[in-house]
């Protein structure tokens, strides 16, 4: 997976290529962790996301508990197939998803 970062003010995008699994999740986790402080707007482009596994949706669920304290969370782009997760486990009702 690869991530590219484009802030703007305090808002960060975050463009996410390839898989977002158990092997790719801690760098996505690494990523956050340094980035989002002081962030009001996190947005997650997932255009080039193919797939999430349950890791991916650990990183995100957590992503979106900080972001309720500091601002919003945004996911954009999201395909059919990862979407169909998303209502599956629920996270479609936590996450904001355009």
């Amino acid at each position: 997976m690869t991530i590219e970062k484009t802030l703007q003010e305090n808002e960060l995008t975050l463009t996410l290529r390839g898989r977002l699994d158990t092997t790719n999740a801690p760098l996505l986790e690494a990523e956050l962790k340094h980035s989002i402080a002081g962030i009001q707007t996190l947005v997650f482009d997932f255009a080039g996301i193919e797939y999430i596994s349950s890791a991916g949706l650990r990183v995100l669920l957590a992503a979106q508990k900080v972001m309720n304290k500091q601002g919003s969370m945004i996911l954009r782009n999201v395909n059919e197939a990862v979407n169909e997760v998303f209502e599956i486990t629920g996270f479609c009702d936590i996450l904001t998803i355009e």
